[in-house]
């Protein structure tokens, strides 16, 4: 087959977006998101930065032009840098439109300079509470005060930030307004995300921590105009502006709104797994194929067949009292 035949699955979903973790570790350890002793992977079974080099840039070659990095947190891996300095070059080819990452901010300072040298001009920082007590208590082992640095150094560089919270139910909803007012003075959108049924994190409920996006948009609506925006950015995310401030939010809603009809992304994992569906087991190693052969056309037909085989959608369900449709995989290993 012609390797210029872009990546199309069977239900006629041109796949342009890529989501790749470099990492399953993390300085923080969220509770939604880890257990609080993780198990990490074992250095050999992780791709070398070189071959996600050669994976990425194989899916470029196919018709991906959107390359989000995320972890664990990116930015922990070692030499991460020489990664992004590498994936330059599609942006410069132009056969790759955009390159970003989704971090939880503690090493932006580091590197915010660093990656708006290498073509990055967005960046998504995980952040559900501005209370430094809550911060500490949510993120295990995380400092407020970082992050908040870390943003700052971003945007001193010309990085663009949008701020993503997980909506928890008696942890943060007494903060909407807190997280809308500090966004819009900053000049940053904010996308909520309802809690997702991934990973056994002992003591957590997730039925207990969930909020409904949909009672959290009615509050918005109390207090703001909110003008539905048919703009899509290639992920799940539906947004509204807020008329009195001009302000862009996000809702992700994997639970009560099924986004999937328009998905044209798969995420690859940091030992080359690659999930066709977030809300799926289904997975194709990719790491055999690109281990077994320097011929790329065995990583390419490799590819061709997990994409035939992505399904039309997810079972996420809490309409239930069990949570249908849970996979028991740790968001930190897919990626977030």
């Amino acid at each position: 087959m012609d390797m210029k035949t872009p990546l199309i699955d069977p239900f006629q979903r041109a796949i342009s977006y890529l989501r790749v973790s470099v990492t399953d570790r993390c300085d923080f350890r969220c509770v939604y998101c880890m257990a609080e002793n993780m198990t990490f992977l074992p250095k050999k079974e992780l791709l070398t930065l070189e071959e996600l080099d050669r994976l990425c840039s194989a899916f470029v070659r196919m018709g991906v032009q959107k390359l989000r990095i995320t972890g664990g947190e990116p930015l922990v891996r070692r030499d991460i840098m020489t990664f992004f300095r590498a994936m330059t070059r599609h942006l410069d080819s132009g056969a790759l439109k955009e390159l970003t990452l989704t971090t939880n901010g503690s090493q932006l300072a580091r590197f915010a300079t660093d990656l708006y040298d290498a073509g990055v001009r967005r960046v998504n920082v995980s952040l559900d509470t501005l209370d430094d007590a809550k911060f500490a208590a949510i993120t295990r082992w995380g400092r407020l005060p970082q992050v908040l640095e870390g943003i700052e150094a971003a945007q001193r560089a010309g990085l663009k930030v949008k701020i993503n919270a997980v909506a928890l139910k008696n942890f943060n909803e007494d903060e909407l307004f807190t997280l809308q007012d500090w966004c819009a003075d900053r000049s940053m959108d904010l996308t909520f995300i309802e809690v997702m049924p991934m990973g056994d994190l002992g003591n957590e409920n997730r039925l207990d921590q969930y909020w409904s996006l949909k009672d959290l948009r009615a509050r918005l609506a109390e207090r703001f105009t909110l003008t539905d925006l048919a703009e899509r950015t290639g992920g799940p995310a539906r947004y509204v502006r807020l008329e009195e401030t001009g302000q862009k939010i996000g809702f992700i809603t994997p639970l009560t709104h099924n986004f999937c009809e328009s998905c044209n992304r798969v995420r690859l994992t940091c030992t080359g797994e690659l999930y066709m569906c977030l809300g799926q087991e289904d997975m194709a190693d990719l790491r055999a194929p690109l281990r077994a052969s320097a011929d790329d056309a065995v990583l390419e037909d490799a590819i061709r067949a997990a994409i035939a085989r992505k399904p039309k959608g997810h079972d996420f369900d809490y309409s239930r009292q069990n949570v249908a449709g849970q996979v028991t995989r740790h968001m930190s290993h897919t990626g977030g």
